[in-house]
């Protein structure tokens, strides 16, 4: 079975109920339930490329920050509450692409400028 979702889906989390997709050239996430039906898109920062679940939020890491305020990809991550809501979006370093949970904060690899980040999933 197949759904549809945005342009370029990118990365998938399960958040216990429903499927997550990153689609990195709408600059958007959708939530799935499982059987296909879409229940929102959301917008979120430029480019997402990577999805992370803590047990309550949904963590995005979006390439750019769009902006366009240089040639580097300064990055960002972005919290959506499970209802789709923006809880934060943080400034991390340049070109994010993945993120892993810990249990405690949210780490974030920088591909461009070879560093990661760690964010407190308090945000920041």
């Amino acid at each position: 079975t197949t759904y549809s979702v945005g342009d370029y889906p990118r990365a998938l989390v399960f958040d216990g109920k429903n499927i997550w997709v990153a689609s990195s050239i709408d600059d958007t996430v959708t939530k799935l339930a499982l059987d296909g039906t879409v229940l929102g898109a959301y917008a979120v920062g430029d480019y997402p490329y990577a999805l992370a679940f803590d047990g309550k939020s949904i963590w995005v890491a979006n390439r750019e920050d769009g902006t366009g305020a240089s040639l580097a990809l300064d990055g960002t991550v972005t919290r959506l509450a499970l209802d789709g809501t923006v809880l934060g979006t943080y400034a991390v370093g340049d070109g994010p692409v993945s993120l892993a949970f810990d249990g405690e904060n949210i780490w974030v690899a920088n591909y461009y400028d070879a560093t990661v980040t760690k964010l407190a999933t308090g945000g920041g």
